[in-house]
């Protein structure tokens, strides 16, 4: 399934369960995939039009009167042109809003780089009490989406829309706060998020090939990262590689650095070289910013090396 068809569906399973779930979006339900639940809900359902800012504000004067809010958009529109929203009305007020912001990277494709959000980690990680949750399947989303609204105060998740590759098995056990090990490993810790996932651990099966033996762990929640499981695995392999499609600078990569900043490892990184998107499918996209399976196995043969 499509992630955005079973975001909606977790969303349709809350609402009939909790009055207090509502979805607000800046008209932008039907690609988010929640149009269907207007029919359906249409008294926790509320189309804020193509103003993110009120949008938010809106969320948290609900979550003040003990909703549970959602709100959605396009990644850019729902993390840097509301961040002010986010910052003072949600987070330092302790309001209970979750934000989902869709397409983000290069999945934006053809949106160009004025949709195409190179830096909402960035932006959400600067601000205090904020928790940023990527998820990497349906399966993962499925079992993470209902522990995300139970979790009392603000969520940034990021959504990849469309259809993903299935990493976990169906009896996958979520944890919001414990990133997840899919491939053990000696000679280097690849630490990845998101759509690259499924890449990682095909750049680590052609390593293997070439005698060096790859540990993937999926880091699903960026802030507050995993620091046991980060460390425990940097310190037995002794080099590090991060995978994230976003900028290099204060995503995922800078989040792994800042754990490991008292340890004298190699920590080598794929992702968006500080530029801007542009306009293309998802394979050119790949391809001109560096977010290939060759370019994981290259740079991974790098951190290696410097050991």
């Amino acid at each position: 399934m499509e992630m955005r068809a079973v975001y909606a569906q977790c969303l349709a399973e809350m609402m009939e369960q909790d009055k207090h779930v509502c979805v607000l979006d800046a008209d932008l339900a039907k690609a988010s995939g929640t149009r269907n639940l207007y029919e359906r809900f249409p008294k926790q359902m509320f189309d804020c039009g193509v103003a993110e800012q009120n949008m938010a504000s809106v969320a948290a004067g609900l979550a003040s009167y003990g909703f549970k809010p959602w709100i959605e958009s396009f990644t850019p529109f729902a993390t840097r042109r509301i961040c002010d929203q986010i910052a003072i009305s949600i987070s330092y007020a302790g309001m209970n809003v979750k934000i989902v912001g869709t397409d983000p990277g290069i999945s934006a494709e053809l949106n160009g780089g004025t949709h195409m959000s190179m830096e909402d980690i960035g932006v959400i990680r600067s601000i205090p009490r904020m928790v940023i949750f990527e998820p990497v399947d349906e399966v993962q989303l499925r079992a993470a989406m209902p522990v995300l609204n139970a979790y009392e105060g603000p969520v940034y998740m990021r959504l990849f829309r469309k259809v993903q590759p299935v990493i976990f098995p169906e009896d996958y056990r979520f944890d919001l706060f414990k990133a997840d090990t899919l491939r053990e490993g000696k000679d280097l810790s690849i630490f990845v998020s998101g759509m690259m996932t499924k890449d990682a651990l095909d750049a680590a099966e052609l390593l293997k090939e070439q005698g060096i033996d790859a540990e993937v762990i999926n880091v699903h929640t960026i802030k507050p990262v995993d620091r046991e499981t980060v460390l425990a695995s940097a310190r037995k392999t002794g080099a590090v590689l991060t995978v994230e499609n976003h900028n290099v600078i204060g995503g995922l990569h800078s989040a792994i650095l800042e754990t490991l900043a008292q340890e004298k490892l190699p920590v080598c990184a794929v992702g968006v070289q500080d530029r801007f998107g542009e306009v293309g499918k998802l394979p050119y996209l790949r391809e001109t910013m560096g977010l290939t399976v060759e370019n994981i196995v290259e740079t991974a043969k790098k951190a290696v090396s410097l050991k």
